[in-house]
């Protein structure tokens, strides 16, 4: 999400560092590759030329800062308008007494259904006890689908059974939201291939009965602006209150997020980042504009750490780092917790491109699969192995080989990171030593 945007714009930043100051030739050229970056990264047409004016017009006012360079007057400049482009933070709305109807619209083949099994099962993770049924009476087992998402992430859905009416399904669900305490239903609705008069009919139907307190377009980024105009459309006939963009971990170019709510009013509130249920995240402009200009998103990486790192595990891995004592069971345990947090791949992507980070690798390609032939070659050890890599002879790495599917060439490989991460971690003890030692000789601790 956003890899050639940032890029680019890093680009930009770059070639005006070390200039003495933002003169007229160096902000023509700043703005011609800011434009072309934003249009790059499919950013509507009229938003880009807007940004654009409003970036000229304060880069030669007096609001620039004086103490800054070219390269952060511009990056100052550029933020402040992403900032006021995707808007403030909105907020998930709920009914004053519940239990509250989100309507889940859009066009078939967005991503409605497994959206409403995501959002149901962030709701649940955020204290909610949410209830889930398809109002599509037209899609072949629609809403079976919709059941099986339910079921695979434990949350109640509304059958529907013995009626094709989409009203009659829905306050059936209604009733049992009441009966079961649920407080938020989710009503996954019919969507066509096109916008059309008979689908718009029905859910202002829907709406005018069910009066939802949030009505969220689903749109897949993955489509640019076509997403944008499917937005508008909707907006302007039900009156959208917020966005789920899916597949913003693809190859999403991420114009969809920066245009949606200037051309349409209706802010994004979420944004699917991978298949799996969980893999759905609240949209937070100011974290979204700090990844394009390359400053990372530590906030977001720091959610999932909490959400994902057991404290204790925790505790007591700092302590072996004190004591070098990291075992293969320990690097295994590692594994398996960056694991929960998501791809490899997205959790590079929240790293600032600043400062130590800045020489990462940009197109981290990570498998998998070899990281689960790690995880099975270590399993595949015995407990004494485990706790101590010295008695893993020739013999043991071909019964270790045999025993995990792999080979012995794979097996030496796990043990050379195993080293190789045990050797940076007893540096980073002794540094951290160091680093105690100092602060007593000052009085710090």
């Amino acid at each position: 999400m956003f890899e050639n945007l940032t890029d680019n714009l890093q680009r930009v930043f770059k070639n005006l560092r070390g200039q003495g100051k933002l003169t007229d030739e160096h902000l023509d050229a700043a703005l011609a590759q800011i434009r072309e970056a934003l249009l790059d990264g499919d950013v509507n047409l009229a938003v880009v030329d807007e940004i654009i004016t409003h970036i000229k017009e304060k880069a030669v006012g007096a609001q620039v800062l004086l103490q800054l360079s070219p390269d952060q007057q511009v990056l100052k400049i550029v933020r402040d308008e992403l900032s006021i482009l995707l808007g403030s933070e909105a907020k998930p709305q709920f009914a004053s007494r519940p239990p509250s109807v989100w309507l889940m619209v859009g066009l078939q083949g967005s991503g409605k259904t497994t959206s409403t099994g995501k959002l149901a099962k962030w709701l649940g993770g955020h204290g909610h006890r949410p209830l889930v049924v398809s109002a599509d009476v037209y899609r072949p087992a629609a809403r079976e689908q919709l059941a099986q998402v339910a079921k695979a992430i434990s949350i109640p859905c509304w059958p529907g059974a013995g009626t094709d009416k989409p009203l009659e399904i829905v306050r059936g669900a209604l009733k049992e939201a009441r009966l079961s305490a649920a407080d938020v239903v989710l009503v996954d609705t019919a969507g066509r291939l096109h916008i059309d008069d008979e689908l718009m009919n029905e859910l202002s139907a829907l709406k005018k009965e069910l009066q939802p307190a949030e009505i969220l377009f689903v749109a897949d980024a993955m489509i640019g602006q076509d997403a944008v105009r499917s937005a508008t459309e909707f907006h302007k006939r039900l009156g959208v209150t917020g966005v789920v963009l899916t597949k913003m971990d693809g190859d999403a170019r991420g114009g969809a997020a920066l245009s949606i709510r200037k051309v349409t009013g209706a802010p994004v509130k979420y944004i699917g980042v991978g298949e799996k249920y969980d893999a759905l995240e609240a949209f937070h402009p100011d974290r979204i504009v700090s990844r394009i200009l390359g400053m990372g998103d530590v906030l977001s990486l720091i959610e999932k750490a909490e959400k994902h790192i057991d404290e204790r595990q925790a505790r007591e891995m700092h302590r072996k780092l004190r004591e070098n004592d990291f075992t293969l069971e320990d690097f295994r345990d590692q594994l398996r917790q960056v694991r929960k947090m998501g791809s490899i791949e997205q959790l590079m992507g929240m790293l600032p491109k600043v400062g130590p980070f800045a020489k990462l690798p940009k197109d981290v390609q990570v498998n998998e699969k070899q990281l689960s032939s790690v995880e099975a070659i270590i399993n595949s050890m015995t407990a004494a192995e485990r706790a101590d890599d010295n008695l893993i002879d020739g013999r043991r790495r071909k019964r270790i080989a045999r025993g995990s599917g792999t080979s012995v060439q794979e097996v030496n490989q796990v043990l050379k990171q195993y080293w190789d991460m045990k050797r940076m971690l007893k540096q980073y003890g002794k540094t951290a030593g160091r680093m105690r030692g100092i602060g007593k000789l000052a009085g710090l601790s």
